[in-house]
């Protein structure tokens, strides 16, 4: 059975339609308004090898911060819904992924406790005219509606859009680790024997 979801959200700030798939290629047709946002989460589908589609729009015209959190609260649904009951799968993945001066860890359980631990410094506020404040937005609302405990840390780098990128790419490939199949499970990975 392949894992997706399909997930829209419709308010007055803005239109979100996403289509998710776990075990995909990576393949990304990704359209926000907001071209720094669909490249980072181009990145994301390609290093985690999942097929996203997402067509949304928002009211760009006050900020990118609806449109980036609304994807975020889109994203994480999607991932939820598409793992289902977490039966079988790893639950914990972690990637640190460097991009020349810069090193991005990601360390993440798939539990029903949704948390982020954010240690992220960028130097500036904007990567062109991307709000860089807008990555822990995005990050959180992620987290919490996918039912995830996130900690991303970003110990060092310089480059603004090499802090977010290698932190994007370590995401997808954490999130990829912890949503594959263990043999050996026969539900999920819990010493309660639930989550």
């Amino acid at each position: 059975m392949p894992r997706n979801a399909k997930i829209s959200r419709t308010t007055k700030e803005t239109d979100i339609n996403l289509n998710l798939t776990i075990d995909g290629q990576g393949k990304a047709s990704i359209n926000t308004g907001i071209g720094f946002l669909d490249h980072m989460l181009t990145l994301w589908a390609v290093h985690g090898f999942f097929d996203l589609d997402i067509r949304a729009t928002g009211d760009l015209e006050v900020d990118a911060h609806h449109t980036v959190e609304d994807i975020g609260i889109c994203l994480g649904k999607a991932l939820a819904q598409a793992i289902g009951d977490l039966s079988g799968i790893r639950r914990f993945g972690n990637a640190s992924i460097p991009m020349e001066e810069t090193l991005a860890c990601v360390n993440l359980d798939i539990c029903n406790r949704p948390f982020l631990v954010y240690k992220v410094g960028f130097l500036t506020s904007k990567i062109g005219n991307f709000d860089t404040e807008l990555v822990e937005e995005f990050l959180r609302a992620m987290a919490v509606n996918s039912g995830m405990t996130l900690h991303v840390h970003v110990p060092y780098g310089k480059n603004g859009h090499h802090i977010a990128e290698a932190a994007f790419k370590a995401l997808g490939k954490a999130i990829d680790q912890a949503t594959q199949f263990d043999p050996r499970l026969k539900g999920p990975l819990s010493s309660k024997g639930t989550l």
